[in-house]
């Protein structure tokens, strides 16, 4: 696909605005791990100023390969973790994430849209 059809494609197909706590998502895209940290909890800012282990790290990798697979205009394939607390930054956006529960993966594009799985575990879709 040529650029004119991947933005004809994209006025086609009109999302909400993605917001959090009043700035959108390009302008969080852009922000520093500094400016970040100053709009998140204070759970979140003491685990960010400690650092990215090198599993979350691993996630965030396979993340963006699974984005830059994608074709334009297509949703990314699922990623499957065990990493139930990773706090969600503003690059996973668009992200489609399979969460272990403990029995299954609830998410990463295995079931058809529903974000709830008969086990009562929350699929997350970033």
């Amino acid at each position: 696909m040529d650029a004119e059809k991947v933005a004809e494609l994209r006025k086609k197909r009109a999302f909400r605005k993605f917001t959090f706590r009043g700035i959108e998502l390009d302008k969080l895209l852009d922000l520093t791990n500094d400016e970040l940290m100053d709009l998140v909890t204070a759970r979140c800012r003491r685990r960010m100023s400690r650092g990215l282990k090198r599993k979350p790290m691993a996630l965030v990798k396979r993340l963006r390969q699974a984005k830059r697979d994608a074709p334009p205009g297509e949703k990314p394939r699922g990623i499957k973790t065990h990493l139930r607390d990773m706090i969600i930054v503003p690059e996973m956006i668009g992200s489609i994430i399979g969460i272990y529960n403990g029995k299954q993966f609830c998410g990463g594009g295995d079931e058809a849209g529903d974000d709830r799985d008969v086990s009562g575990g929350v699929c997350v879709y970033v």
